[in-house]
């Protein structure tokens, strides 16, 4: 068995294979394929000579509150029939950890396949996402669309840059390389996109990227994202989108930051009845199923900036990479720290016993930070205790818009 650094010329086959195995393969979506992996740093565990584990990440940047941070997304783990229960995707993924840290990461995401795996890795469970189903028809847009202009796959470029450019809340995320745009483009079955090039020099500067798995006369329509800057152009977009909906049934997207898509459809639990069951069944989901794990706590919390009175306390922290980590420069970001909150925030290494103590997991703080669930809530369903005085203190520092990245991964 041998860890090393995908190589496209020699694992391209290998990784067809794994990704056929783990069905994640589509004959018509090989270039995707190839695109997401080779988007960044990528590596594979050697079994007799062939990839039988392949584990791929990208790097970007994370908005905490008004600050953008270091962020490594890990962004693919397929493992081969033949190399399962051999422990390869947890050597591989802390490898590519400490290795982003080792380049400036102080964060790093990741979508889950269940709950509890990653946890094994320092990750923590995310906020829930809400996935929205409405009749386009139902939108209540005080605005008329302009004609918008046509965006195809060949405007991966554009879309990309809009992609980043978007309006952002706390908790989104950008992944940088152009490419990986260009792989969620060409995986969109029945993908198609409208926009506005409305920047100063033609830039595209709000747009909609739909996708369609069943009818494309009826629909459902699946909105894999929307860019926009302005609350203007978001109400223009979905002025588009209504458009749709003389011939549209169903439009299904991710509810955005901030907005509670609720307020914009006309007559929303009238409709959740009356198409009950059936193919065009108006309603909403929701599901927590992105991971967060804090990797530099100092760099963190050096760029944290909180509306409340100065607070201290002891900080024992435990992180679970910890053991995959041997021979590693980094070994994780546990430790004891004396964490320090307000105006300006900060984490420094050592214990004061005047200090109340909060001990915690990787996964339970990170949580904590990005307020995903108040202090007092994770101490009964997470790995984090203190007196509770503190908990309630912390609880009212943390006072945090929902997380949301905002881009799927």
């Amino acid at each position: 068995m041998v860890f090393r650094d995908y190589d496209p010329a020699r694992d391209r086959e290998a990784v067809r294979r794994i990704w056929q195995e783990v069905g994640w393969h589509s004959k018509d979506k090989e270039e995707a394929m190839y695109l997401v992996i080779e988007a960044g740093p990528a590596m594979v565990a050697e079994v007799d000579g062939e990839a039988e584990c392949l584990v791929q990440t990208v790097p970007g940047a994370i908005r905490y509150l008004r600050e953008d941070l270091p962020f490594i997304c890990v962004t693919g783990v397929t493992t081969s029939h033949v190399a399962r229960k051999q422990g390869f995707p947890r050597q591989l993924v802390a490898t590519l950890l400490a290795r982003a840290v080792a380049n400036g990461a102080i964060l790093a995401g990741l979508g889950m396949f269940e709950q509890g795996f990653y946890n094994q890795l320092g990750f923590g469970t995310g906020g829930y996402e809400h996935s929205m189903s409405f009749d386009p028809a139902q939108l209540r847009v005080p605005v008329r669309a302009r004609v918008p202009r046509r965006v195809t796959n060949k405007d991966w470029e554009m879309v990309h840059a809009c992609r980043l450019a978007r309006r952002r809340g706390h908790g989104s995320c950008n992944l940088t390389p152009p490419t990986f745009t260009q792989s969620e483009m060409l995986y969109t079955h029945g993908g198609f996109g409208l926009g506005y090039c409305d920047g100063a020099n033609g830039e595209l500067t709000h747009h909609v990227w739909c996708g369609c798995h069943g009818d494309m006369e009826r629909g459902p329509y699946e909105i894999q994202w929307m860019a926009f800057q302005t609350p203007e152009q978001f109400l223009e977009l979905l002025a588009v989108i209504r458009n749709l909906g003389d011939q549209v049934r169903l439009v299904k997207m991710r509810e955005l930051p901030g907005i509670q898509m609720q307020d914009l459809l006309d007559k929303p639990l009238k409709h959740r009845e009356v198409t009950e069951k059936s193919k065009f069944e108006v309603g909403v989901d929701s599901l927590a199923y992105w991971q967060m794990r804090i990797c530099d706590v100092a760099a963190c919390l050096a760029k944290t900036h909180l509306r409340c009175s100065e607070l201290r306390f002891n900080l024992s922290l435990t992180d679970p990479l910890a053991r995959y980590l041997e021979g590693s420069a980094w070994q994780g970001a546990g430790g004891k720290y004396i964490i320090t909150l307000g105006a300006q925030c900060a984490a420094e290494s050592g214990d004061d016993p005047s200090l109340p103590t909060l001990t915690a997991t990787v996964p339970s703080f990170t949580r904590l930070w990005l307020g995903v669930r108040p202090a007092t809530g994770l101490a009964i369903t997470d790995d984090l205790s203190g007196p509770q005085a503190l908990l309630e203190q912390l609880d009212e520092a943390f006072l945090l818009p929902e997380p949301h990245p905002d881009w799927d991964f």
